[in-house]
């Protein structure tokens, strides 16, 4: 069962992909002060942490500790905003920077794909040791969401011991479906796009890492095509349904025990909404959908009480709560 949370876009903007393209690409604040922190992790890769610490910060205050999509990084918009909203109220905010993403860009030699939890859970380690008394809320946004809530599900009993709260905002948790959606004519924008940017960062990754093979990739792919010819067999996947599977959250939500807050909307182009309704949850597992929003979008109408950043108002409202 899900709960139906009311939104009311903004007017003019009622549309699933002004809504998507708008909120997620562009931005008009400045990017907020933080102190880098890089992770190492087993393999010897680096990745890279953007940690923005508000004055009077104590080590038993909150951390909100934030996961980008897809060809995202701690400059992505959503990210961005919220950071701001947190640095006002006093919370610490942690950006993730996924593999070669942000400000780790060049520092991996490895890609990171739909499925790396593990890099999440040791950022999430190296944080709990130097603040182990601060609370941690854990947020993933589209790509984010499915890895964040992969990673509760896979810790079970143990995430109590790093996460206190876990939410995820428009999470492909079934790869396969999103996959396919992406795939369709009408959202051919956001195919091309993407895979336009994966393209230049293999491409750099291969020039930057003498050690890796010279790579040539087609200038046009859809991305079911580049995760069958490049993610599969470079992240040591059998094969393209092996790769999905292992790596789609929805077959691990049940096993999440700490709070959680799942947010999909009924017209995300990218994302289906129904990908939930047949996996049993938790009661500590809350689903909540709005007929609108887009994917990650939730553009709502200034004149209501959440304002135009419908979705950073309704993280903050849930991040607050006690």
């Amino acid at each position: 069962m899900h709960k139906e949370l009311p939104f009311e876009p903004c007017p003019f903007l009622s549309d699933p992909h002004q809504q998507t393209i708008i909120s997620s690409f562009f931005n008009w604040l400045s990017e907020p002060v933080s102190e880098q922190k890089t992770i190492r992790l087993p393999d010897g890769d680096q990745i890279s942490l953007e940690i923005t610490t508000p004055k009077n910060w104590k080590e038993t205050d909150l951390t909100v500790f934030m996961v980008h999509g897809l060809c995202g990084s701690h400059q992505s918009p959503y990210l961005v905003r919220l950071t701001k909203r947190l640095e006002e109220l006093g919370i610490r905010a942690i950006r993730f920077n996924m593999r070669n993403c942000g400000s780790g860009r060049g520092m991996a030699r490895n890609i990171y794909h739909s499925g790396r939890s593990e890099d999440v859970f040791h950022a999430i380690k190296a944080i709990h040791r130097e603040h182990p008394l601060s609370p941690m809320i854990l947020i993933g946004f589209s790509l984010g969401g499915n890895i964040v809530l992969k990673l509760a599900g896979e810790l079970h009993h143990l995430a109590d011991r790093f996460i206190h709260k876990v939410f995820a905002v428009s999470p492909p948790v079934d790869l396969l479906s999103s996959s396919q959606m992406i795939g369709l004519e009408k959202n051919a924008v956001y195919e091309k796009y993407f895979y336009r940017l994966l393209r230049n960062e293999i491409l750099y990754i291969h020039k930057k890492f003498k050690e890796l093979p010279p790579i040539q990739l087609p200038k046009e792919l859809k991305l079911y095509e580049f995760d069958q010819l490049y993610t599969v067999p470079r992240c040591g996947f059998s094969n393209i349904h092996d790769y999905y599977e292992k790596c789609s959250s929805m077959h691990v939500v049940s096993d999440i025990t700490v709070p959680c807050r799942i947010l999909l909307s009924e017209d995300d182009p990218i994302v289906s909404c129904t990908s939930l309704d047949s996996q049993f949850l938790p009661s500590n597992v809350e689903l909540y959908k709005t007929k609108k929003g887009g994917h990650m979008g939730y553009l709502g109408n200034p004149a209501h009480s959440k304002g135009f950043y419908w979705l950073d108002s309704l993280l903050i409202e849930w991040i607050l709560e006690e």
